[in-house]
């Protein structure tokens, strides 16, 4: 998670998502922070119909604009398509 944020059932996020099927393309995607259905007192991502715990292991942003300067420094330029390999 992105430095001492805390975050509450109902804000929206933003993360970095990898096309399963195509692992070289990954892209900013907004996703809700819910209470995770089998763990009401755990927070949950839910992003494409799914439930991701919310953890340190991942890297939420909570504006779209903080999400797209850290992918263009991890992956390229995101305007242009480009990824740094």
């Amino acid at each position: 998670m992105n430095g001492n944020h805390s975050y509450h059932a109902g804000d929206i996020v933003y993360v970095f998502h990898r096309n399963p099927h195509t692992q070289d393309v990954a892209n900013v995607q907004s996703a809700a922070v819910v209470n995770h259905p089998k763990s009401p007192n755990e927070l949950a991502l839910f992003l494409y119909e799914d439930y991701y715990p919310l953890s340190s292991d991942l890297a939420v942003y909570s504006t779209e604009k903080e999400a797209n300067q850290a992918y263009n420094y991890y992956y390229g330029d995101i305007s242009k398509g480009t990824l740094n390999e």
